[in-house]
């Protein structure tokens, strides 16, 4: 039994699902589900994809907007939005936080997001919160070298684990796997390894605070619209000590 399986009932679905994972993995899942129950997921106007980086508050009132017209199929046929996004801006959360609380007939969410983290605690409640286990192998091993080398290396590492800017914006509503994500990741897998380091080697409290601060600052400025991925990754790679 897969992931979705395990969580959904057919014959009780919630109307509101948040799935935290790799969009690339949990969307499939979704759309077998959704063959499964009888729900046409091709040339029905009654189902909906959408796929954002940052979901805005535009968005968002479109959603809402959506969401409230009349279905195109009669009886009692299910009206699905299967929402992909990288990150939800905060006025958009706001905007969607009514609307997930207060379910409409027939009409069910579907929100794949890669971290519940990013959103409000109260628009997590309004879901029914699928987690799945997201792998930072990789990133971890990226990491422990990352902090062993020099400025200049780190620098240049930078470059490498991020694509152009340019990039960035063409692929942005398209692609989950874009600079910010990915920057996003490693971020999140050199936390954790410092946290491991600091349990082992004493270091003067205020550099404590420096590094792990500039960790924090550069994953809510990724979050932001604009930000720039590249001089965000290199202020933390300047101030991360050597190890």
């Amino acid at each position: 039994m897969n992931l979705i399986n395990k969580h959904l009932d057919k014959n009780n679905l919630h109307h509101a699902y948040l799935i935290e994972g790799k969009r690339e993995e949990i969307f499939p899942l979704v759309i077998k589900f959704m063959k499964e129950i009888g729900v046409e997921t091709i040339g029905n106007p009654d189902f909906s994809h959408m796929i954002y980086d940052n979901l805005n508050i535009e968005d968002a009132r479109n959603l809402k907007s959506k969401s409230l017209e009349k279905g195109f199929s009669s009886g009692l046929s299910k009206k699905i939005y299967i929402i992909s996004a990288n990150n939800l801006l905060l006025e958009a959360q706001n905007t969607l936080l009514k609307m997930f609380e207060e379910p409409i007939e027939n009409t069910h969410f579907f929100l794949i997001i890669p971290e519940v983290d990013v959103l409000l605690k109260t628009l997590v409640s309004r879901f029914y919160l699928i987690k799945t286990k997201i792998s930072l192998e990789s990133e971890l091993k990226e990491v422990e070298k990352f902090i062993s080398m020099a400025i200049k290396d780190r620098i240049l590492f930078i470059k490498e684990l991020l694509t152009d800017e340019e990039d960035e914006e063409e692929n942005a509503i398209v692609s989950t796997n874009t600079p910010k994500s990915k920057a996003l990741k490693f971020l999140n897998a050199l936390e954790f390894v410092l946290h491991n380091k600091m349990s082992k080697t004493v270091f003067d409290i205020y550099s404590d605070v420096d590094f792990f601060e500039q960790i924090f600052k550069a994953r809510e400025f990724l979050r932001q619209p604009g930000s720039s991925s590249k001089s965000l990754m290199e202020a933390v790679a300047l101030s991360v000590p050597v190890f």
